[in-house]
């Protein structure tokens, strides 16, 4: 009894983490978050929408927009790295795109 007390708290733990990894699309599954939040800072990504869109440059990222799952959220992230010349490597890429999946876009498939 005691070494499944023990246990418990570890399972629930590794469940509740793969419940979580289930609601991330498959093309985010692993991608690096924290490097996601510092390439949208470090190239502007908001400053440089707000220019183009006006206001604070969110409102780019609608849901209900043009952008309506997850490999054209990803796709378009692309775009703009090849617009702007950025040249992201495809995993720094799919960072930013999940980033902003978890951030505004919510993409569960």
């Amino acid at each position: 009894m005691a070494s499944i007390q023990r246990i418990a708290p570890s399972l629930v733990g590794m469940l509740l983490a793969g419940a979580a990894q289930a609601e991330v699309p498959a093309i985010f599954q692993g991608a690096d978050l924290k490097l996601g939040d510092k390439l949208i800072a470090e190239h502007k990504c908001n400053q440089c929408h707000a220019q183009k869109w006006g206001r604070d440059g969110l409102d780019i990222y609608r849901p209900k927009g043009r952008i309506h799952d997850a490999g054209k959220l990803r796709g378009m992230v692309d775009y703009c790295s090849n617009q702007l010349g950025l040249t992201l490597f495809p995993e720094e890429v799919t960072a930013i795109a999940a980033a902003l999946n978890r951030d505004h876009y919510h993409f569960q498939r």
